[in-house]
């Protein structure tokens, strides 16, 4: 008989959710495409294949596989592939609405703390979602609605990490302590406990198969914990089962229901003599120690229905084995049967063995007093088999019948050490088994007789008994079922788990404060919370490359550079950031090292545009435009989205003095990136060279609103200012570009320029003497000075500084001696109207 489809696509199932596991997608794939044969119609089963389609970069087989389900919200799978291949295609309208017409299947979904090494969760929950819906409106164009989506997956998870980035990238004003905390949601999945770990392998979405347990040749082995009900191995009805350690999950697979029951707790006894219990089914059982062993439960498995509670056992009786560990030469109790121990499941055939116990430990008792009973002077005495076992009978039968002397003694003398459980060994257990006493959980009362009592009268001692030692007498509780002992480690594991993550927010706190700041191009303050963190934690790629970034914003290129070489030696396959590097070693003008680094990240990925971009940039600095030009447009053909492959493309235009060109380039790179403020600067570059002054000082201060820490941003502000005749407006902006950039040259230069064409050459003496310290082989700065010290009548420092510029730029000597012949010019004309 042929199994159903079903069946089989049961097993289809499986096989492509442990390939996807073991990233095995091309086997994925093919599986998905027998499932999808066999269930053409069902919605998994597109799911499944889209998946696999978009996990193996194929964004439009994913796309054509879930559309029918996914673009009508049938199926939350479907739609989520659906969408985030959209996203990949620029389809974003689609994505958005699929996404909407699936929301009553996600809306309510959470899944945080419920993914372990053991267990998945296929479908994403609403704080995914929302962070997707973020994405597709982001690159729709609709900042808005990206900001409001973005803003819910942090309320609901506040460990979204890629909603945080989305609105720092997109410059939003957030309070990051008010992120990055506990939310109510992830609160709740924590207090009810869902993220323990279940059964290996099972998906919480996917129906587990119906013989999963029974068909492992190798089950599981559990290690033994602390609780008392956990077993390393059940024999339940003849089979033998593997420990499962969530009997909820036990149940979830097989359809029944686990009753756990401890069998030193199943009837409460007076322990008389007998410190080893009788089993409910006709055996010696061993109860063990629950503080210091596992326990032995008993489970029952029926079918929709509590099991059964054992037979409680018959009552003991108040005679006992008199002389039984004082080590008197009596022969050992008969073994009985190894069959007597096996436990059964039926109620019934429970309650035949116990009678079956009863009468054999009374045979049993009969001949053991019949063989010890012996007169004073030690013969065995006569008649007494009979006598006995008539007593015996009648003790039996009577449970109130008075008691011997000799039994009323023994029964004050409690075996103290594990000599009893040896001896009593045999009674239907194998050989060399174990068999410790129990102590349930009591008051602990240690007994102080030291001597025992026999029927002959003989006197024997007893090891004294430390009061401290774990060989004590325990009082049988009331409770049947004693309390779990894990109970305050499971509290501590939630305080734990609790700290840990606190100790995790407080990090990302950190990590996106330092982002943020960033992202709104404060430099300082980034460093200063990136430094702060902890050493395992900042000596990572990302952050060398944010606070290597922060740097090359502040344009400490030399800093900078030291931040990437360590990335490099550290990473040296990572790829993000390095066309920031390539920049730095242009402006360093370190033409081998940019070289090097442009044929190494070549060699790594020649289909990345971050290689493309470092090649570019090494034909720059060699004056190669055309070639430069080349590289950069096949990064954009890689990434269409890469906005500064586009802007370094306008500057190469620039550089061949192509403006139409490096204008259609930097708007490129805007579309790409509205906040891309090197794309403003290089239009309004462009318009100044064109001599449209206002609308390049538009541009640049659209650059300076989006970065305006930036020192060259405020200080072309000012030149343009400067063209269009405003100077006092243009020493502002050099004055604010100097607060900004104290170590400026160029704006210091500038301003000084700026006061002496304001007739202020005080000021502008005391910018040039603070320039001078900065660049002091700077010619124009000494021809500068030159002219300052001239117009103060200081002729002999004038001169001084003139020659100084005429040594350190001999080309501009007809111009320097031109300006030092007016200075001699003048004193003669105001010599004759001195005198």
């Amino acid at each position: 008989m042929s199994p159903s489809n079903h069946h089989v696509a049961h097993q289809l199932r499986l096989l492509i959710y442990y390939h996807l596991d073991c990233n095995l997608l091309r086997n994925a794939l093919f599986f998905a495409g027998r499932l999808h044969a066999y269930e053409p119609r069902a919605t998994e089963a597109a799911y499944l294949l889209a998946l696999c389609h978009l996990r193996l970069g194929q964004l439009r087989a994913a796309y054509d596989s879930s559309k029918n389900p996914g673009s009508r919200g049938t199926h939350l799978g479907c739609s989520y592939v659906f969408a985030q291949a959209c996203l990949g295609l620029e389809r974003y309208g689609e994505g958005l609405a699929a996404l909407e017409k699936s929301r009553s299947l996600w809306v309510s979904r959470n899944s945080w703390n419920k993914h372990t090494e053991t267990r998945r969760q296929p479908l994403p929950d609403a704080a995914a979602v929302h962070c997707l819906q973020g994405k597709l409106s982001h690159a729709y164009g609709d900042t808005n609605r990206a900001i409001e989506f973005y803003a819910e997956a942090l309320k609901l998870n506040s460990l979204m990490w890629d909603a945080f980035l989305g609105l720092c990238d997109l410059g939003v004003n957030v309070r990051i302590p008010n992120i990055f905390k506990i939310t109510p949601t992830m609160m709740t999945a924590m207090d009810s406990g869902s993220g323990e770990e279940t059964f290996a392998g099972v998906l919480e979405d996917s129906p587990p198969s119906d013989n999963f347990v029974n068909k492992q040749a190798h089950p599981p082995q559990v290690p033994g914990s602390n609780d008392p009900f956990s077993i390393a191995t059940n024999r339940v009805n003849g089979d033998m089962r593997s420990n499962l350690t969530k009997s909820a999950l036990y149940e979830k697979l097989n359809g029944s229901t686990i009753t756990v029951t401890p069998i030193g707790a199943v009837t409460r006894m007076e322990i008389e003599g007998l410190d080893t219990p009788i089993g409910p089914n006709g055996g010696v059982i061993a109860p063990q120690d629950p503080w210091t062993e596992e326990w032995k439960p008993v489970r029952s498995f029926h079918e929709g229905t509590s099991a059964a509670e054992p037979p409680l056992a018959p009552a003991r009786k108040t005679r006992t084995i008199a002389g039984l560990d004082m080590k008197f030469s009596i022969d050992a109790p008969p073994r009985m049967k190894a069959s007597h121990i096996r436990i059964k499941s039926r109620v019934n055939e429970e309650s035949e063995e116990m009678d079956g116990v009863a009468s054999t430990i009374s045979s049993f008792m009969t001949s053991s007093m019949t063989e010890r009973k012996r007169t004073i002077s030690g013969q065995i005495a006569q008649g007494v088999a009979s006598s006995a076992t008539s007593h015996q009978n009648l003790n039996i039968n009577d449970p109130m019948a008075p008691q011997r002397r000799s039994v009323r003694l023994f029964n004050q003398i409690r075996p103290q050490s594990n000599k009893f459980s040896a001896s009593t060994g045999s009674l239907g257990l194998k050989e060399g088994r174990d068999i410790k006493k129990a102590k349930p959980a009591g008051t602990r009362r240690a007994q102080l007789s030291t001597v025992g009592r026999v029927v002959s009268g003989n006197r024997k001692h007893i090891d004294p008994i430390d009061v401290d030692s774990k060989e004590v007498r325990y009082d049988v509780p009331n409770v049947p079922v004693p309390v779990p002992f894990n109970s305050k480690p499971a509290v501590s594991e939630k305080t734990k788990e609790n700290e840990s993550l606190q100790c995790l927010l407080e990090l990302f706190t950190k990590l996106g404060t330092g982002y943020f700041a960033l992202s709104h191009y404060q430099c300082e303050d980034a460093l200063k919370i990136f430094n702060s963190i902890t050493p395992s934690q900042r000596e990572t790629a990302w952050v060398l490359a944010q606070m290597g970034r922060a740097l090359y914003e502040q344009t400490s290129y030399a800093e900078a550079e030291k931040y990437f070489v360590r990335i490099k030696a550290m990473s040296p396959a990572r790829l993000e950031d390095i066309e920031v590097y390539s920049t730095i070693l242009w402006h360093l003008k370190s033409e081998v090292d940019l070289a090097f680094l442009a044929h190494e990240i070549l060699d790594i990925d020649r289909l990345s545009p971050q290689a493309w971009c470092a090649v570019g940039n090494s034909f720059s600095l060699q004056r190669d435009h055309d070639q430069a030009l080349k590289c950069f447009k096949r990064a954009t053909q890689l990434d269409p989205k890469f906005a500064y492959a586009f802007t370094l493309q306008g500057h190469e235009h620039v550089a061949n003095e192509e403006y139409d060109k490096a204008m259609a380039a930097y708007r490129n790179g805007i579309a790409a990136e509205n906040r891309h403020y090197n794309a403003w600067y290089g239009l309004g570059r462009v318009y100044e060279k064109q001599g449209k002054y206002n609308m390049a000082e538009q541009h640049y201060r659209t650059a300076a609103g989006i970065n305006p820490t930036n020192a060259v941003l405020v200080c072309c502000i000012g030149v343009v200012l400067e063209k269009m005749k405003d100077l006092k407006a243009a020493l502002v902006q050099y004055g604010r570009a100097c607060e900004l950039a104290p170590k400026s040259a160029l704006s210091r230069f500038k301003k000084a320029r700026v006061l002496m064409a304001l007739q202020q050459p005080d000021q502008a003496l005391m910018e040039l003497n603070v320039l001078k310290d900065i660049v002091p082989d700077e010619a124009n700065v000494h021809f500068l000075l030159g002219r300052v010290y001239k117009i103060l009548r200081q002729k002999g420092d004038a001169i001084k500084h003139f020659t100084t510029a005429l040594t350190l730029d001999p080309k501009a000597s007809h111009y320097i001696k031109e300006v030092m012949e007016q200075m001699e010019d003048e004193d003669d004309e105001d010599g004759p109207m001195a005198g």
